[in-house]
């Protein structure tokens, strides 16, 4: 089992910079990469930015440039997202995502932190 536990949301004006933390724990050595997450009221669950063990990134279209996912250098299931340049459009509740792959794709989620970009 792997628990996952995010912090760092808030409010913040458009333009403005926020990080969010995510640290996992429990049997971490099966995690293949940890994301980041966010859905908007009315809307899907959408990727934002996710990083492997290898570290290896990828991004969404709508943040890159913008946020930045990294990895603690002592502790490497402690991840940053890093948002700067907000928009309004990044509002959303925010979830961490730990991802085992075995011979079957297993997903672990966070509580969930609220960000919200004020115009």
């Amino acid at each position: 089992q792997v628990q996952v536990v995010e912090s760092g949301g808030g409010l913040v004006q458009a333009g403005g910079s926020l990080k969010l933390s995510c640290v996992a724990s429990g049997s971490t050595f099966r995690i293949n990469s940890i994301g980041w997450y966010r859905q908007a009221p009315g809307k899907q669950r959408e990727l934002v930015a996710a990083i492997s063990t290898g570290g290896s990134t990828n991004y969404a279209d709508s943040v890159m440039g913008r946020f930045t996912i990294s990895k603690d250098n002592a502790m490497n299931t402690m991840v940053y997202l890093q948002m700067n340049s907000l928009k309004p459009e990044d509002t959303a509740v925010y979830y961490c995502n730990a991802r085992v792959v075995t011979n079957m794709i297993r997903d672990y989620w966070g509580q969930g932190t609220q960000v919200t970009v004020s115009s």
